[in-house]
């Protein structure tokens, strides 16, 4: 059985809810160690599906390696979800932050890596991240470390997972999406 379309589009909608968000975590207990508070996880972290960030850099203005002031562009991270922990009486981001890829339908294993490379470099620089309206009052400041997480299907090809593994990057393995939860989904999206 090959991944379909409505598997990813499942996990990305259900990963983007908090409470789905932290199932996701509890799976890699490293990774659930990161929330600031596990009597209050719901209020410990925001969910940001397919984030954008704010990027600033600066350039050369001519020959004489004069810089201009801070450029800030706005990117589309090529990650599919983005954990990012906040103090929940504070109300502040923290400084972990976890970027979630799912694997894709007909993603091979240089094309998710690659995914990872790209977020890796967009942010090495200073960035920001576009919070959601609830949460812009935020500071939302780039965070002291970026950790990846792979989500993978059991029908993923095994080379992805030996891949993800030799390449030492944490993943979990989400088990079938029921048959009637895909027919929920494409009823819900032949209706629109």
């Amino acid at each position: 059985m090959s991944i379909k379309p409505s598997h990813y589009e499942q996990l990305l909608c259900q990963y983007s809810d908090r409470l789905g968000a932290i199932f996701l975590l509890k799976q890699h207990r490293s990774y659930l160690e990161m929330i600031p508070s596990l009597r209050r996880p719901e209020d410990s972290l925001i969910t940001l599906p397919l984030p954008v960030v704010k990027v600033r850099q600066r350039k050369a203005l001519n020959e004489s390696n004069l810089m201009s002031p801070s450029i800030q562009e706005a990117i589309q991270l090529p990650c599919d979800l983005a954990v990012i922990m906040c103090d929940p009486e504070w109300k502040i981001k923290l400084g972990s932050e976890i970027v979630i890829f799912i694997h894709r339908p007909d993603e091979d294993f240089s094309h998710l890596l690659s995914r990872w490379r790209q977020t890796q470099i967009h942010l090495d620089k200073d960035y920001e991240w576009l919070m959601p309206e609830r949460e812009a009052h935020m500071l939302s400041e780039g965070g002291e470390k970026v950790h990846p997480l792979f989500v993978v299907f059991e029908h993923t090809l095994e080379r992805i997972k030996k891949g993800l593994k030799g390449a030492c990057l944490p993943y979990i393995v989400q088990q079938s999406i029921p048959e009637e939860t895909e027919e929920i989904l494409e009823s819900i999206s032949e209706s629109s």
